[in-house]
This record gives C-alpha cells, structure tokens and sequence, in this order.
C-alpha cells in the first residue's frame, strides 16, 4: 500500500500574538516530558484501532480497553464486523456508553470498508473521512499512530491546550488543526496531538490544572491566571466528534 502525506488546506487566519514563537518551545518541551508518544489504546492492525478510535468517544481509553479484547475475539476480520448483528455488538461494548450509535458505527464503517476497500482501511484523508462513523479527528489518529502519515487530531484535551496556550483562537476542531499545523512542521503533528492529549490528562487537568508541576507554565498565558478554560470554550461544542 502507498501511503501519501498530506496537509491540511491552511487559510490564512490571524494567530494569538506570539503563537509561532511559543509553538517550538510547547513542542520541544512536551517531548522532552513524554518522549515515548503513544496513544493509549490497545490494537493490533489499523482497522482495529480505527474501531477503538469511534469506541473512545465520550469514554477513557480504559474503558474501550476492557471491551475491545472480547469483541475482536467475537469478530477477528473486519467482514465478520460488518455482518454482526446490532444487538450483540452492542451487548460487548455497551460499558462504553451511547453504545447504540457506536454499535451502528462500527458496523457500517466495516461495511464500508468490505464495500468500497476491500476489507483495508484507506491511508488517505480523502478516503477515511468517506466512511460512516469516521470524520477528521479519527482520520488523524488512524493515519499518524498506524501509517505514519503526520495528522493533527483534535479532541476535547487538543482544543483546550491549545486555546489555553495560545496556539489558536479558533474553537472550530478543522480551524484549530489548520492553524496549528501551519505553525508546527509536518513531522511534530502526530506526535504534538499524543502529548497534548496526555498533558491535559495528567498535568493541564480540566477544572484542576496543576500549573506548578507544568514544564510549560512559564511560557503558557494562562498558568497560574486561574483559567481552566478559554473564554468562549463553554460554548463550543463537538470537539469529541469523529
């Protein structure tokens, strides 16, 4: 399979005064903090993460962990998946919660794939966002942690890092990755997407941020200033979805 490197469209978007100085610093110093960048979802091809990917919304990764070991033992291909019945899907996976829509997900995504891809997940954008149950955040995780193809993915923790440090203004998930990825080289994006996800579970915690343990609150503009959200973040909403 010949996997294609692609950039996000960028627009020309006015960035928070000292974005591109601060990018460099936020991505050398979360490196130095989580040098071995994974996510933390248990796998064993891309279709497999690519079903733990739709399963993780709304839940922890702990939770989508304990569930997908039974279910690839149940369905070892993706043609079994996608000819599953709804209710037994979504009796093994039901402790992930919304376990009706992410049942249907899962099962049309597979559907898809058989259908259109012979049973491969695409290492293309163009084509994993085509799939039912897959829009661009899952998209850039699959192409970063499975092909290593660079993607951004913005999830609840990316938006809220990245508009506390000031990387963007945008509260649109496409808007933040563009204005990200047009101030970070190509090769930092997936890498930079696991380490903020991971900071903002352990350090840059919602509601409780622990800004004397940050290796970045010298440089963040709202440590220490009580903001454990951005203002106008409240009333964004679907930063999970896809």
């Amino acid at each position: 399979m010949t996997v294609q490197r692609r950039s996000p469209k960028v627009r020309r978007r006015r960035l928070p005064a000292g974005a591109r100085e601060r990018a460099p610093i936020v991505v050398e110093r979360l490196k130095l903090e989580y040098p071995d960048a994974h996510t933390e979802l248990e796998f064993g091809s891309p279709w497999q993460l690519l079903v733990s990917v739709i399963l993780s919304a709304q839940t922890t990764d702990v939770n989508v962990n304990s569930v997908t070991p039974a279910l690839f033992a149940r369905y070892s291909t993706v043609e079994e998946l996608a000819a599953a019945r709804q209710e037994d899907v979504e009796e093994i996976i039901h402790r992930t919660g919304f376990f009706h829509a992410k049942a249907r997900a899962i099962r049309e995504m597979s559907q898809d794939l058989v259908l259109r891809h012979n049973g491969e997940v695409p290492a293309r954008m163009e084509d994993l966002v085509t799939l039912r149950g897959v829009g661009r955040k899952t998209a850039n995780v699959v192409l970063g942690v499975a092909f290593g193809v660079p993607g951004f993915a913005v999830d609840t923790h990316v938006t809220r890092l990245t508009r506390l440090l000031r990387l963007t203004s945008a509260t649109d998930p496409v808007k933040i990755e563009e204005d990200v990825c047009s101030i970070v080289p190509p090769s930092e994006w997936t890498g930079l997407s696991l380490r903020l996800i991971l900071h903002g579970r352990r350090v840059c915690i919602a509601n409780k941020p622990r800004c004397h343990q940050c290796v970045l609150a010298d440089v963040c503009p709202s440590a220490e200033l009580g903001l454990t959200k951005p203002p106008g973040a409240a009333r964004h909403r679907g930063a999970t979805a896809g």
